[in-house]
């Protein structure tokens, strides 16, 4: 193996702190500010520093590794891209305040990518004109931005970020079908190279728009998304991607409809105590505003509206709850009273429990008022179903019926079909072999190089600090100088013997510095093997420690080269 260069910690820009930072939310902020990974420049603004640079260069290389093994090509494109093909896919408008948006000189506008679908795009535009050209993989590996409101845990959730993202392009979907299989296989490989626990679920588009999607999560406290898991077959999604199917229901002896008063009766809690019924026989009836139209959602009245869902329904649309003025201007708009039943002007949207034949008590659009046997179907139309309530723990697997389990996870990689959206908007075509033009299709795979080093200290790390896997180390042994110079001599001399035989060496020779301190930063460090010149150093015997198991042992200089190379 070719000779290293040893790494000395009297030389390394590397300060740990005995204390978290007071602004760390989550485990993996805490332990790479204090190892001396990472330090804040400005809200989601973070410096690498060398130990954390080494970290994120080697999940780049397993990254870029298996995307070449798939085939695909690397690029480098901008990050400050022109406002025009944005505009084009009207994603300009639809990405909100999260995008960062500026002006030239001149007051030409422009953006910090948040991802490059467009760009991409127009690349293959001008350099694919032919079906021979297609299909190609293209990925880069480059810092994106997003004007988070309120940045926070670490690398996590900043502003700037890092991220491999790849397309492909194909003449038809069977090609995009084989694309998004390669991607998903290569997923695969990267994260269980890099170490992680992880699960593949089902997801939605969002933004990004096109037809299948899924999520790479790695189960973690400090997740942001939630996920559905079954414990009895492989189902797993997104709990915003959980859907049910509709399943109607023979109404034929329920009675007709009957209103009864209800006086005082405003919420769902207070309706049920009033009538003795279970909250789950009422019908909850959410009235928002979609660009300014009146939306009705009706969901069980023992479930919560899940606004992510309905947001993610109505997008690229502006929706927002009605308001004391809005009910003013509507006056036939009961508030605590309101029924789909006799709804005028008001499009109403239900859940799928909410089948077509299901029996309701609900508001009767009169105060103090409410119907019993209101039927789906019957007594009123649904315009649309869609999946709008919080899953919850123990929901039946759409799949199985057995109760789901829900978790916290951190996204670590998503895939999409994209389809011909951005193609469509960009007018990206190639001669097919008739000689006609042929619309290409696309798929967009997406990984947060820098969010699965934070994955990876919340998944591995212990009560001493962090504990990489090997592959991923800033180094593969740290060796420790207890203090006297005979320690620190046999220390370096050893780490000059392994570092020849190719093995990455991180050396504390610190002067000055206790031997408690340099113990106790080698375990915050997370370097998978620590080796100690300590007591016995003048018998040529060192001390070998497993960072992860804490097993120890003691062995001659000879040895521990011959163990650690082998």
């Amino acid at each position: 193996m070719a000779n290293v260069p040893v790494q000395r910690m009297s030389q390394l820009l590397a300060k740990t702190l005995r204390d978290d930072p007071a602004d760390a939310e989550v485990l993996s902020h805490k332990l790479l500010v204090r190892a001396g990974y990472v330090r804040r420049t400005a809200a989601g603004i973070w410096s690498w520093l060398p130990l954390g640079k080494r970290v994120l260069a080697n999940v780049e290389r397993i990254v870029r590794e298996e995307m070449d093994a798939i085939g695909a090509q690397e690029v480098l494109l901008p990050a400050l891209l022109p406002r025009e093909p944005y505009e084009a896919t009207g994603r300009w408008d639809e990405y909100g305040q999260e995008l960062f948006r500026l002006q030239d000189r001149k007051g030409g506008d422009y953006l910090l990518g948040p991802t490059h679908e467009e760009i991409f795009t127009l690349l293959v535009k001008d350099q694919a004109s032919s079906y021979k050209d297609l299909p190609v993989i293209l990925y880069q590996i480059q810092n994106k931005f997003r004007d988070e409101a309120r940045p926070r845990a670490g690398i996590l959730r900043g502003r700037e970020f890092l991220m491999k993202d790849s397309y492909s392009f194909d003449t038809e979907d069977e090609g995009l079908a084989r694309s998004y299989a390669l991607h998903r296989e290569a997923y695969e490989k990267i994260f269980a190279r890099l170490g992680l626990d992880y699960r593949i679920c089902a997801a939605t588009a969002g933004a990004m728009g096109g037809s299948r999607s899924e999520e790479f999560l790695a189960p973690a406290e400090a997740g942001e998304d939630t996920f559905a898991d079954c414990p009895n077959c492989d189902f797993a999604a997104n709990t915003e991607a959980v859907t049910y199917e509709l399943k109607p229901v023979d109404a034929s002896d329920v009675p007709a409809a009957e209103d009864i008063p209800t006086p005082d009766t405003l919420t769902i809690e207070t309706l049920a105590a009033f009538l003795g019924v279970p909250a789950s026989a009422t019908l909850k009836n959410l009235l928002v505003k979609v660009d300014g139209e009146i939306v009705a959602v009706g969901v069980p009245g023992d479930r919560e509206v899940d606004m992510d869902k309905v947001e993610a329904h109505f997008a690229p649309a502006v929706v927002e709850l009605v308001t004391e003025t809005d009910f003013a201007a509507r006056p036939e708009l009961v508030r605590g009273y309101v029924g789909p039943q006799g709804l005028d002007k008001v499009t109403y949207l239900a859940d799928p429990r909410v089948a077509p034949g299901t029996s309701w008590i609900t508001g009767a659009n009169k105060a103090g008022t409410h119907t019993k046997n209101v039927v789906a179907g019957r007594d009123f139309e649904v315009d649309q179903y869609v999946d709008v309530v919080v899953v919850q723990e123990g929901d039946p697997c759409p799949k199985c019926g057995t109760g789901l389990v829900l978790d916290r996870a951190i996204e670590i990689g998503h895939i999409f079909q994209l389809g011909r959206k951005y193609t469509d908007a960009l007018k990206l075509d190639v001669l097919g072999q008739n000689g006609k033009p042929v619309r290409v299709t696309m798929g967009s795979y997406g990984v947060g190089v820098s969010r699965a080093v934070a994955a990876l200290a919340e998944q591995t790390a212990d009560d001493k600090g962090l504990c990489w896997p090997r592959e991923v180390a800033p180094a593969d042994v740290h060796v420790v100088a207890a203090g006297k110079a005979l320690q620190t001599e046999l220390a370096l001399d050893i780490s000059g013997k392994l570092a020849a035989a190719g093995v990455r060496v991180l050396v504390d020779d610190r002067p000055g510095v206790s031997p408690g301190v340099k113990f106790t930063d080698s375990e915050l460090i997370g370097v998978p093997q620590i080796l100690v010149a300590g007591r016995r150093a003048a018998d040529g015997v060192v001390e070998l420690k497993d960072r992860r198991t804490g097993e120890r042992e003691e062995l001659t200089v000879e040895e521990a080269v011959a163990r650690l190379t082998a």
